[in-house]
């Protein structure tokens, strides 16, 4: 069940904290979390463009149907988003919900959007403060989804749009959970996908048509989760990995941001942070 990754491609490098990665229009779409910025690569590239600078820590992005780019603002609490004319401006203020930074975001095609944060600024081996799931609709209004998050971390829907599927890195033990998502966005019934082992603290996750695929810092794992019974079926042994996407042409690639540390001050003096490319099966 164990798979070593040889020799990954290196798409990205360089960076300081490359996090919450998204395929879209044909490029992966990075957020590099201590260096405020929102990278954009296209394949055969040998390097990123900087599509907009965020001041406060920016994490999770995704896109409205008609192409604008909204950015999870961490430490403002803000979904920002940016015009056509490269302008950001204010798309959603979460700061009367969010209780902590905001982390990772899911954006459906529909434009609605999905928000974890920390919930609190405690670390193990305090106890986490359980935080809300906000939901900001395509006009910028924003309502809870769901409370009682352990640091909501990677978000994710099914492609019908069906189930979404949220890591909480802190529960003990690390958990997968999906809830049912009804017809104007709000979240019903609510399971335990699954439990992880110790040690394995989920991250970002991606989704493909069976699966979840999980990114595990700390085990320096990506885990592959089954979607259905929440079983274990794979797991690619990758240094420090954060957090993954699929896409390419046949969306197979899975795109993995590692970083040799979180801690924004070092990341910016290491910038050791890099994107790999890995190829994986149906």
């Amino acid at each position: 069940m164990l798979r070593r990754v040889s020799a990954p491609d290196v798409v990205l490098s360089g960076l300081a904290f490359p996090e919450c990665p998204r395929w879209y229009g044909g490029a992966l779409w990075v957020t590099d979390v201590a260096a405020g910025q929102v990278l954009r690569w296209v394949p055969g590239a040998d390097s990123a463009e900087v599509v907009c600078e965020v001041e406060g820590h920016p994490a999770g992005t995704g896109f409205l149907p008609d192409g604008r780019l909204l950015v999870a603002a961490g430490d403002r609490r803000q979904v920002l988003r940016r015009e056509h004319d490269g302008s950001l401006v204010v798309h959603a203020d979460l700061s009367h919900l969010a209780t902590a930074q905001l982390n990772d975001m899911h954006v459906t095609p529909d434009g609605r959007a999905y928000v974890g944060n920390y919930g609190d600024d405690s670390a193990p081996p305090a106890p986490p403060h359980p935080a809300v799931l906000a939901l900001v609709m395509p006009d910028g209004q924003v309502r809870a989804a769901a409370d009682q998050m352990l640091f909501a971390n990677g978000i994710a829907t099914t492609a019908d749009g069906r189930t979404l599927v949220v890591a909480e890195t802190r529960a003990t033990p690390g958990r997968l959970t999906r809830f049912r998502v009804e017809e104007d966005g709000s979240l019903g019934e609510r399971q335990v996908l699954a439990e992880l082992e110790p040690g394995v603290l989920p991250d970002g996750i991606a989704l493909d048509g069976d699966s979840v695929w999980v990114a595990s810092p700390f085990s320096d794992q990506v885990l592959r989760v089954d979607l259905a019974d929440g079983t274990l079926r794979e797991v690619l042994a990758v240094p420090t990995p954060y957090a993954v996407a699929l896409g390419g042409h046949d969306g197979r690639d899975l795109f993995v941001c590692t970083a040799p540390t979180w801690v924004p001050a070092d990341a910016l003096a290491l910038r050791g942070g890099q994107v790999l490319r890995v190829r994986v099966g149906d």
